[in-house]
């Protein structure tokens, strides 16, 4: 089967996507205004470039269209924290996708546990195996877009210990969360890679 992007509609280009580009990372970010801390969990985000060492992720608007409180709360500070979701968090992360007001905090309606590693950044979900302390970098424009891309730079980093199995050569090892289409999915066994002649 062929799709033609310029003939199917958005919903359909979705469906798609979502279900072919895989595995998608899936990982909170965590913004802070006027006192309230929102924690949403997005999985159109991914690595962009390691110098500068940077993010993106696509943010979209709300039914009446105004733009999400994540992307308004990066718009206003500047700054989120971006937290890898492990398997045991799996359900509040999935319970904080519901849209809330404004004013109404994921963390406090779903008792998502936080914690103040990074000063100056909002805090990171506890027990989350990696979190990544950034600051706005780049809005892209992008033409008859509902979403926003954002490019975020990664200001610091943390790693929970249990994760680092070779402190000396920096190998990490963990078992993130990650989106397909509908659903979602461990990365379950991995293959080396092969010698290359």
């Amino acid at each position: 089967m062929l799709f033609d992007y310029t003939q199917t509609d958005p919903k359909t280009n979705y469906k798609l996507m979502s279900q072919t580009i895989i595995p998608r990372p899936i990982a909170w970010i965590v913004t802070e205004r006027n006192g309230v801390v929102n924690a949403a969990p997005f999985s159109y985000f991914t690595g962009l470039s390691s110098k500068p060492p940077t993010v993106i992720v696509s943010i979209g608007h709300k039914a009446d269209g105004t733009p999400k409180d994540t992307l308004r709360n990066l718009r206003e500070t500047k700054r989120g924290t971006i937290c890898m979701v492990g398997p045991d968090q799996l359900e509040k992360m999935h319970y904080s996708s519901k849209a809330l007001d404004e004013g109404i905090s994921e963390t406090e309606t779903f008792g998502i546990s936080l914690c103040r590693v990074a000063e100056g950044f909002p805090p990171m979900v506890e027990g989350s195996p990696v979190a990544f302390f950034c600051e706005l970098f780049q809005e892209i424009d992008l033409p008859g877009s509902k979403t926003i891309p954002l490019v975020l730079q990664i200001k610091s980093q943390y790693l929970t210990d249990a994760i680092v199995v070779d402190p000396e050569r920096l190998t990490i090892d963990f078992e993130p969360l990650a989106r397909i289409g509908g659903s979602y999915a461990l990365l379950g066994e991995r293959l080396d890679a092969p010698e290359i002649p």
